[in-house]
């Protein structure tokens, strides 16, 4: 027999079964169906909208803004004498609490700004554009300067106030002819465990020089946002003092939104959570597929027809995956577009992601099931049992992705998990970024995995690989 006839004969056995065709259609039923649960159940209406940064990414903008108009060019600068922070338990380390100088068109959240500061752990730093991170000279520094040139912003730093070293420098489109420059203390929620704490801080500047026009206003910035964490109790934002030496007390970040900042938004794996359920079908699939001809007595018929039992085994694996790739991509096409649109529905922010993302995610959950249900039939191959084979494959699969479901779990285990188990698959899924300057629990719960989409999807496909070349060789070895 022909590898095209082999092919042609495990095809024809597959679909002249009718619970094999029906468990992989319900596979794909499933992702669409929790799709819509997910979309339908979710209720954020009535949630303070989320700020947008310029590239329309979804921002924390929240700060204490100690400000004033500056029409046209100019530049402001300041001596940052002291920088301490706080958390609920008393006196603590905030790495990215910030202090420093900005300029931003507005006190509009999302509002292009630039900014040059000192931090709590990572010396002195120019942002932009809330993704955008320079790091700045090591060593003392004890004066900051910001300078605008029209939509040129640019940030210097100097440990006596006469040598300056230059920090970075931005294109901060759409600053308007009038723009908002000042002081700013920021200080970002720390990680806690598997949580977040809220803290806040206090910065001294001294000698405050530079240009603009009017009195020196101070607010809280975003302080209705669903990103801003808040002030621990008995603390607020607030500034006091004179232009020679100024007190201001501030919490919040600006920088990019992140997973376990934003409780009102969502991501693509959330829809598609329907992938679990589709999991367990497939694995059972994909293990009868073999084992069924054990339990009926077929396989003798089977190896008859096809001397070649390599051959055979890997004509049904290329059938069972073509089939369940089919299924999955079909079941993931319906359920993202209709899942998201069902969540912003009902007031549920979703992460955006690219076009080339979405395809990414698609094909990779579609091969995460393929790659699944050829891993049962390896498995269902070499223990001829069918509860055996899928209790393991579930066990190797779905545990896993149970275990790095709990929020709580540490990350060292949650991430040691997602990297060397077939579970490592989900990282096809991920479409959230992690940010170096943006401290956060980056861990499989919140949507990070340890290794890259594709990369993930290939632990799994190693294991699928080695299963079936020992499925393989026991095939040839054993008795039919």
């Amino acid at each position: 027999m022909t590898p095209l006839q082999s092919l042609r004969a495990e095809w024809t056995k597959f679909r002249t079964v009718r619970g094999w065709m029906v468990g992989t259609v319900a596979a794909a039923l499933m992702i669409v169906l929790f799709a819509l649960l997910t979309g339908a159940s979710s209720d954020q209406k009535g949630a303070p909208p989320v700020p947008v940064g310029p590239g329309g990414e979804p921002v924390t903008d929240s700060f204490y803004f100690v400000h004033r108009p500056l029409a046209g060019n100019g530049s402001v600068s300041v001596s940052v004498s002291a920088l301490d922070s706080r958390v609920p338990e008393g006196p603590g380390v905030v790495p990215w609490a910030k202090a420093g100088l900005i300029i931003k068109q507005s006190t509009r959240q999302g509002s292009p700004y630039a900014a040059v500061m000192v931090t709590g752990g990572h010396g002195v730093r120019m942002q932009d554009g809330f993704v955008h991170d320079t790091a700045g000279p090591r060593g003392p520094v004890r004066r900051l300067r910001l300078d605008r040139a029209g939509d040129t912003v640019t940030g210097y730093a100097s440990a006596d106030g006469s040598t300056w070293t230059k920090v970075g420098t931005a294109r901060v489109r759409g600053l308007g002819a009038t723009a908002q420059i000042g002081l700013f203390v920021a200080s970002p929620p720390v990680v806690d465990g598997g949580g977040t704490a809220g803290s806040v801080s206090t910065a001294v500047f001294e000698d405050l020089r530079g240009h603009g026009t009017g009195d020196w206003t101070g607010e809280q910035v975003g302080a209705e946002s669903p990103s801003f964490a808040g002030y621990p109790d008995n603390t607020s934002g607030s500034y006091t003092g004179t232009d020679a030496r100024l007190t201001v007390t501030g919490a919040g970040d600006i920088a990019p939104a992140v997973g376990d900042s934003l409780p009102t938004g969502g991501h693509l794996r959330d829809i598609l959570t329907g992938t679990f359920a589709a999991l367990i079908a497939v694995i059972v699939v994909g293990a009868l597929f073999v084992t069924a001809e054990y339990r009926h007595r077929m396989i003798r018929l089977t190896l008859a027809a096809s001397p070649g039992r390599g051959r055979m085994l890997v004509a049904k694996a290329v059938v069972l995956w073509v089939v369940t790739f089919a299924a999955g991509l079909a079941g993931t096409a319906v359920a993202a577009p209709l899942g998201e649109r069902l969540a912003r529905d009902h007031g549920v922010y979703m992460f955006p992601v690219s076009s080339s993302t979405e395809l990414r995610v698609a094909l990779g959950t579609a091969a995460l099931l393929a790659t699944a249900s050829v891993l049962a039939l390896a498995v269902g191959a070499i223990l001829r049992n069918s509860a055996a084979a899928v209790t393991a494959v579930i066990a190797a699969i779905v545990l896993p992705y149970a275990l790095i479901a709990v929020p709580f779990m540490p990350a060292g285990v949650s991430k040691g998990v997602a990297t060397v188990t077939p579970g490592a698959a989900f990282a096809v899924q991920q479409t959230l970024v992690p940010y170096d300057q943006v401290a956060s629990n980056y861990t499989p719960y919140y949507g990070y995995y340890p290794l890259a989409p594709w990369a993930g999807l290939a632990v799994l496909a190693g294991y699928a690989v080695v299963s079936l070349v020992l499925a393989a060789v026991l095939l040839n070895r054993r008795d039919a």
